[in-house]
């Protein structure tokens, strides 16, 4: 089995590794105390492929079957992968490898206009009935905030919906810009929790379209749109500004471009919130897997590529915080909801496609849980005093709006 039972000798620290090779030969690497993983490979060509690109081919070869579990599980195999992740990128090899895929940062992050929109239809136009079967029921895709951890999956987006709308420091009669506004959950939300004017843009028709038609059913149409645009053909200025699950998939080189734009799109005395998956440590690139499969030209930055972006724009960070664990919880919730509705997603498409998005929402959870993943809420302006100067109206709004809400929905201001 050799080169791969040379680097696993280097990258099992945590844990023990027995891998089954494709003429039943068991080979047994471990490490200290941890999970305990069994894993068959059928197909001898993994014994390279796997060494000189590990993330790529294990996600391929479990998405066609030709890597499977015994008496353990896909999760067990990507938690025993997470936690040994820095060994593995310390094997003399894949630290050469890693270097030269940075060298190919900008082609792999590109994302100009056009072709960002079909970045975005490879995965947001799967069709909405199958994040139906695993998102909340307003079809939010993105980090969930829990007060409690038994709370359900509905909750936990609500009260991201008003923890988002109090950063915002909303007042009637402004006008609110949502970049990347998915289903129109969130922009329907701020729209009956205040009298504003609410534009949303996305790159998925599906979303588009969807997100119309729920404002149509809420009577909310007079005062929230949506349209299907790159937010850097967008004209005119807002009170406020938000972006949810967006800047991910701007790619690194754009960041000038976007927190540039972001600026010019700002009132004076107005307010913009970012809220992205980030990491804790230094800059590097997406999976190679991920990249190719689930999110082409996506990218979740280091903290410092951000601040640079940030500070070349002459924008304020009038405000930051990190969730850290939240998404984890999230997605374990859409790991559950998944599973749940397994074989109606294989029905809808096919095996492999299920086998492909078990992978995903896996190894994006252990990312959050053993990986350096985290999601951060950064508040912009132009002006130093745009939003209140301690950070207690975030709380005070947070409790006012929910004692407006009703159950499931927010009332309409009075």
């Amino acid at each position: 089995m050799f080169p791969l039972s040379h680097m696993m000798k280097s990258f099992v620290r945590v844990g023990t590794l027995k891998v089954i090779d494709a003429d039943g030969n068991l080979h047994v690497f471990s490490g200290d105390p941890g999970p305990n993983v069994t894993m068959r490979l059928t197909d001898r060509s993994l014994y390279h492929k796997l060494v000189f690109n590990p993330e790529l081919h294990a996600g391929e070869a479990y998405m066609d079957g030709r890597m499977s579990f015994e008496d353990s599980t896909l999760r067990d195999f990507l938690t025993l992968f997470s936690l040994n992740r820095l060994s593995l990128g310390s094997y003399p090899l894949q630290k050469v490898l890693r270097a030269v895929s940075r060298q190919f940062k900008r082609l792999q992050q590109a994302n100009p206009v056009g072709k960002a929109q079909r970045n975005v239809a490879h995965h947001y136009d799967l069709g909405n009935d199958f994040y139906r079967l695993f998102l909340d029921d307003g079809l939010q895709y993105s980090c969930a905030y829990f007060l409690e951890d038994d709370e359900t999956l509905e909750q936990a987006q609500h009260n991201k919906r008003r923890l988002l709308a109090a950063k915002l420091n909303l007042a009637p009669g402004q006008t609110i810009l949502d970049i990347g506004c998915g289903w129109g959950d969130l922009a329907l939300y701020l729209a009956g929790l205040e009298d504003v004017e609410v534009t949303g843009v996305t790159l998925s028709r599906e979303q588009a379209d969807l997100a119309q038609a729920r404002a149509r059913e809420a009577g909310l149409d007079g005062r929230v749109r949506f349209a299907l645009k790159d937010y850097r053909e967008l004209e005119g200025r807002f009170d406020r500004i938000v972006s949810v699950g967006m800047v991910e998939h701007v790619g690194v080189h754009h960041y000038g471009e976007f927190f540039g734009k972001l600026n010019a799109l700002m009132e004076d005395d107005g307010l913009a919130l970012i809220h992205s998956i980030g990491h804790m440590s230094p800059p590097g690139t997406a999976s190679p897997w991920l990249r190719k499969y689930i999110f082409p030209g996506a990218y979740s930055p280091a903290l410092s590529e951000v601040f640079a972006a940030v500070e070349q724009n002459s924008l304020w960070v009038t405000d930051l915080e990190f969730l850290r664990l939240h998404y984890a919880k999230t997605l374990a919730h859409w790991g559950r909801r998944f599973a749940a509705n397994r074989a109606e997603i294989e029905a809808m498409y096919d095996e492999k496609f299920a086998r492909m998005w078990e992978f995903y929402l896996t190894s994006a959870e252990m990312m959050f849980v053993t990986g350096s993943q985290l999601v951060f809420h950064m508040q912009l302006a132009r002006k130093r005093d745009a939003a209140p100067i301690n950070r207690d109206y975030i709380t005070d709004r947070q409790r006012a709006y929910a004692k407006r809400e009703t159950v499931g929905r927010p009332e309409a201001a009075s």
